[in-house]
């Protein structure tokens, strides 16, 4: 198919990022090209949560859904820091001695390549970045600030939430508000109410989680229906992903031209440092696209590593390079989750995923060292009769089965998640020796814990294991970056800035080397916030962006 003419503007990726920055650039009347790497999934179809082996199965996994990424340094096992090695009540059958390179785990960078991107398979958290997250080096001395501020963004966070439907409550936790929540917040289930109960103890103040998920019908989407599957992909589509809100209403206004499996190989910048066409590759075949206004939303691994990919002769450490930024500053997922069993508690799999979360660690004076928790029960996999008889109940035959019975419901899991601070170890390179189906070098992520990191995991870990101890439960496992790399979110390579021979793009997400390219995923974050998920940040940055290109 011919892609070249007919259009005012070219996005490539439709994630979080993409999806949002197109239905803007469509709202004010131009007409968008959306190039996605991946197929489009049929939620009918795809997401069998009906069927008998549901607990067995994860997002589904569709050609070309999965980029080829490759590690390098990903830092090595330290024995100083055993307390925080991964473990079980099962029991581990092999543990990597300490001196051993940390590698990367099974799912390594958790991402999909698809219509929707990773939004596809997030649990729907919808998270402000507290005021103070814009002004670490500030506050602490320590990493940087943002070049813009909170309330630069905070009606933009507003008009995001209605566009997917945010239930949540409103609360005095910093993040101050403009607008109330469109839908009013989730019921917590009995995990929750657990936690919150024994929160409150210890002086932790657990609280409704907003969540990108609808409580009650909103725009022809229907209401959850509690199944708890999110991470596995939604067949009834109120959970706000951006295939079904985003790219639905800029669909709708007929001015989105999207095409699936398009994967874009190389930019290319005119004599004017214009970003004038891409190459592409759409069903098999080899495509040339004019690109008048391009937006970049491919995430903050595969954004990268395209500017990198299309470095030329005038600009051999690629485009909207000139900094030599591109590709630094990675920022991953620190994270920490500890499993207990709680006797006497029932129903601990019923509910939302991710339905409390707990502010109150992350919010002391807008310190770097800040992290949230969150109920993680269900999105550790402890939603079925399965997990159970895997990782917490031993033994075979009727005792077993006795023992499954009566302990099902009983487990109670809390996770945490942190601030990463940019290590120069840290970063996305082209690999010198792997190449995907198309011949091209694929990215490779180094990641290295810091000191900070593993003293943050700490204060993770004590945090996590008090409030358990204090809901009764009797530790069964634990896992944690310390020992392997493994990361929903990533940030920080294509960082914004005020002065470019620091930063990829400017205030607005427009790069400092190319006027007509813009950058609109979690590649430009300065920081990673304390714990946030970064989705509604992102989608308020792209519409802050598009209104940018349009003006």
């Amino acid at each position: 198919m011919g892609l070249s003419g007919g259009h005012d503007a070219v996005v490539i990726g439709s994630g979080a990022g993409g999806a949002a920055a197109a239905w803007r650039l469509c709202q004010h009347g131009l007409r968008v090209l959306l190039l996605e790497a991946g197929p489009t999934f049929d939620p009918a179809r795809d997401y069998s949560l009906d069927s008998p082996g549901w607990e067995r199965q994860g997002f589904p996994v569709r050609p070309g859904s999965q980029a080829i990424i490759s590690y390098g340094d990903l830092g090595m096992l330290d024995a100083g820091t055993e307390d925080l090695a991964s473990w079980s009540r099962a029991g581990f059958p092999w543990r990597l001695p300490a001196g051993s390179p940390r590698p990367a785990s099974a799912n390594g960078y958790s991402h999909v390549l698809g219509v929707g991107g990773s939004t596809l398979h997030f649990v729907g958290e919808a998270h402000r970045l507290h005021p103070d997250a814009f002004r670490q080096r500030s506050l602490t001395g320590e990493n940087i600030d943002w070049p813009l501020g909170y309330a630069d963004l905070e009606p933009l966070y507003g008009e995001v939430e209605g566009v997917l439907g945010v239930a949540g409550a409103t609360t005095d936790d910093g993040r101050w508000r403009s607008t109330a929540y469109p839908l009013p917040p989730h019921p917590l289930g009995p995990g929750a109410l657990a936690l919150q109960a024994a929160g409150a103890r210890l002086h932790q103040h657990w609280q409704v989680n907003p969540h990108a998920v609808l409580s009650a019908p909103w725009q022809d989407r229907p209401a959850c229906n509690y199944c708890g599957q999110c991470s596995r992909g939604c067949p009834l589509g109120d959970k706000g992903s951006a295939d079904v809100t985003f790219l639905r209403q800029a669909g709708d206004t007929g001015r989105l031209t999207l095409v699936s499996d398009a994967i874009v190989t190389r930019l290319h910048a005119g004599p004017d440092g214009r970003i004038a066409r891409l190459e592409a590759i759409v069903a098999g075949r080899s495509e040339s696209v004019e690109t008048p206004i391009l937006v970049l939303a491919a995430g903050a691994v595969q954004t990268p590593r395209l500017l990198l990919l299309s470095a030329n002769s005038e600009m051999p450490g690629g485009l909207a390079n000139a900094s030599g930024q591109v590709g630094r500053n990675f920022m991953e997922t620190l994270s920490w989750r500890s499993v207990g069993m709680v006797p006497g508690l029932k129903g601990s799999h019923l509910g939302l995923p991710a339905d409390a979360i707990c502010w109150s660690p992350a919010q002391a004076g807008g310190r770097a060292s800040a992290f949230r928790l969150n109920h993680t029960t269900l999105e550790t996999g402890l939603n079925g009769p399965i997990g159970y008889a895997t990782r917490l109940v031993s033994g075979f035959g009727e005792t077993f089965k006795s023992a499954l019975r009566e302990s099902f419901g009983s487990a109670l899991a809390v996770g945490a998640i942190g601030q990463v601070i940019p290590d120069a170890r840290s970063g996305v390179d082209l690999d010198p020796a792997q190449r995907d189906a198309q011949g091209l070098p694929v990215a490779r992520i180094s990641s290295v814990l810091t000191d900070q990191s593993l003293s943050l995991l700490r204060e993770m870990a004590k945090a996590a294991r008090a409030v358990l101890a204090e809901a009764g439960a009797t530790l069964a496992e634990e896992a944690s970056s310390r020992d392997a790399f493994t990361a929903t979110h990533v940030f920080g390579t294509a960082r914004m800035g005020a002065d470019s021979a620091t930063s990829v793009v400017d205030p607005v997400g427009r790069s400092h080397d190319h006027s007509n390219l813009w950058i609109t995923d979690a590649s430009i974050f300065p920081t990673s916030g304390g714990g946030e998920s970064p989705s509604l940040t992102i989608m308020a940055l792209a519409l802050r962006a598009a209104d940018a290109v349009a003006g």
